[in-house]
């Protein structure tokens, strides 16, 4: 029985060996697999008119919150809510019936500080008139000496008292610091307020209106170009896009460049100022700044559809020797029509794969269709339908 069974592991060992070795023949039979057909194209550098975006968000050149000086009740309210108002134009009154009375006690007492003064300046002078005759003595003189400088003090006294009560009086009165727009109040007839901590209401300067963005600190040397130019450019360097999408009507230009850089974010802001004529932008109202960007230094520009996105990083695939692909990460600039610039990470003349790009990886083969199949390159036309930033 042992014999047996040692030829059968014999038998079964062999027909092993021989079914691999079979398959070994087979694959060296069917060899490599074929390359995958793409389309590609070379990668170009020429001149290109864009428009950077930038998200933006408008605010009031001047803004100022009405807060009362004086306490008591509102009495008037003088004017329409979330219409223009004119500088010194009165907006608010608040009861004044107690900084009138203060005010007519504070003259009363003025009066008669001035009338103690006219009787103290006689009498001074009477007594110094008889000193120098020896007819009275020395001590009278010195005491209506000091009696007129008493009476010269309550005056002023009694004037700066005349003073307050007259600025509480018209601080009682609220007129408009300078033209703009005011908003809803926040008071209404019979409220009572309290000194600089009630606010009655907002207004703001809105024609210019302000427009504001934040810039990479590598834009700073640009913006501040664009900033010095003489006369300010009035065509669509800056155009700013509404929330709707739609294009708004007038273009913008710069009005500041803010003093410092964000050490948190890397980022300045720029402040822009779009006229306003009739209201349509209003503070806190956000939307997107497109920034012209016209250079005479020629840019890389591939087809979008080259592109490929992951973990928010872009990648394009490029055909090298023996017609292998390596993958390679882009920084892209700004998107032109179907085109987009790339700004790091590849060179010109090499070739990017546009088409199939799901069908290959790193170090596969591909056959490249011919240049007739891989689409049409052109130059930018400088007419954007969007913008990449």
């Amino acid at each position: 029985m042992s014999a047996y069974y040692k030829q059968a592991f014999i038998l079964l060992g062999s027909l092993f060996v021989l079914a691999c070795g079979g398959n070994k023949s087979e694959q060296q039979q069917q060899g490599p697999p074929p390359p995958t057909p793409v389309t590609a194209v070379k990668a170009t550098k020429s001149s290109a008119t864009y428009y950077d975006t930038y998200p933006a968000s408008v605010t009031a050149v001047t803004e100022v919150e009405l807060r009362p000086q004086v306490s008591g009740y509102i009495t008037g309210v003088f004017f329409q809510e979330g219409k223009r108002v004119r500088k010194g134009q009165k907006l608010y009154t608040i009861d004044q019936q107690q900084y009138r009375a203060s005010y007519d006690q504070a003259v009363a007492n003025l009066n008669a500080a001035k009338a103690n003064l006219v009787r103290a300046q006689k009498d001074a002078e009477r007594y110094n008139t008889l000193a120098q005759q020896d007819a009275v003595a020395r001590q009278l003189v010195d005491n209506a000496q000091a009696t007129l400088a008493s009476a010269e003090q309550q005056v002023a006294a009694a004037q700066a008292n005349v003073r307050q009560v007259q600025t509480s009086l018209e601080y009682a009165t609220i007129y408009a610091p300078f033209d703009g727009t005011i908003g809803i109040s926040q008071v209404r007839l019979g409220a009572a307020v309290t000194p600089g901590q009630t606010l009655l209401n907002t207004i703001s300067a809105d024609n210019p209106i302000a427009v504001d963005i934040a810039i990479d600190e590598t834009e700073i040397s640009r913006f501040t170009q664009l900033m010095r130019q003489s006369p300010p450019p009035r065509d669509s360097l800056f155009v700013l896009m509404l929330p709707s999408g739609s294009r708004y009507a007038y273009p913008g230009r710069i009005l500041t460049i803010d003093r410092a850089v964000d050490p948190q974010t890397g980022t300045l802001r720029v402040r822009l100022a779009f006229p306003n004529p009739e209201g349509q932008l209003k503070a806190g109202l956000n939307g997107n700044v497109m920034v012209k960007n016209s250079t005479n230094a020629p840019q890389l520009l591939i087809p979008y559809q080259a592109v490929t996105e992951q973990m928010s990083e872009y990648f394009v695939y490029v055909v090298g020797d023996s017609s292998k692909v390596t993958q390679k990460k882009v920084t892209l600039g700004a998107r032109i029509n179907d085109k987009v610039i790339v700004k790091e990470g590849l060179n010109e003349g090499e070739v990017v794969v546009t088409e199939g790009t799901q069908k290959v990886r790193e170090g596969s083969v591909v056959n490249v269709n011919p240049p007739g199949q891989a689409g049409t390159q052109g130059q930018s036309t400088g007419k954007q339908t969007a913008s990449v930033k």
